[in-house]
């Protein structure tokens, strides 16, 4: 299979990195700190959405703002504690891309998602976070504007995701959608292609953008 994009769009962690373990202590202790019950907690969809919407669905909306901004500081404190690793395939795909034909899409606020992308050396010249806009994944918002700041119409661009929400998104924006399997099964992904992770695609530039193929 072949898909020809004039602009990539990647969603960072389960995506591009793997942040699992991390995601998991802090949220954890976040729990406990706010009084919630693993019950409550076990029952959110925690991965591809913003921490905000996380938080206003176990908190009264009197303490948001102050949750959330105690989750970014243990997930930003906890990076430097192994939080962080690169994904199969990441360094060599992202390596292939000219740096102005792709893009960081992020539930993750911005302070956190540069602590970690800084931390496996990916520097994004376009990094879109939930600092930018208002309504999060899987509303399309967060692509659309990715594809704006990059000058190129929705329908040429792809997305690549590992979590339902985002490649909700992706389709709602009128995308081509690619499902890495690193955090979900491929049959909970619904995606133009599914593959195990960046790994199993390879990227050829040409004069009118980018040609992505499945290795053999």
């Amino acid at each position: 299979m072949h898909i020809h994009a004039e602009a990539l769009l990647f969603d960072n962690d389960g995506t591009l990195v793997s942040s699992l373990a991390s995601v998991d202590r802090c949220w954890t202790r976040w729990a406990g700190e706010y009084g919630i019950t693993a019950e409550q907690f076990g029952r959110i969809e925690l991965h591809g959405r913003p921490a905000v919407e996380i938080a206003a669905d176990l908190l009264p909306a009197g303490i948001v703002p102050e949750a959330v901004a105690r989750i970014e500081t243990l997930e930003v404190e906890d990076v430097p504690n192994g939080g962080v690793e690169l994904l199969p395939g990441t360094r060599a795909f992202l390596d292939a891309l000219p740096a102005d034909r792709w893009a960081v899409v992020t539930s993750a606020t911005r302070r956190l998602a540069e602590a970690r992308l800084d931390a496996v050396g990916i520097l994004p010249k376009t990094l879109v976070c939930a600092d930018d806009i208002t309504r999060g994944k899987p509303d399309p918002e967060p692509y659309l504007l990715a594809a704006r700041q990059l000058g190129v119409d929705p329908a040429r661009c792809v997305v690549f995701e590992d979590a339902p929400a985002g490649l909700q998104a992706g389709r709602a924006a009128g995308m081509t959608t690619v499902a890495l399997a690193t955090t979900h099964q491929a049959h909970e992904l619904d995606a133009d292609l599914v593959v195990k992770d960046l790994s199993a695609l390879s990227a050829l530039v040409t004069a009118t953008g980018v040609e992505i193929s499945v290795r053999g």
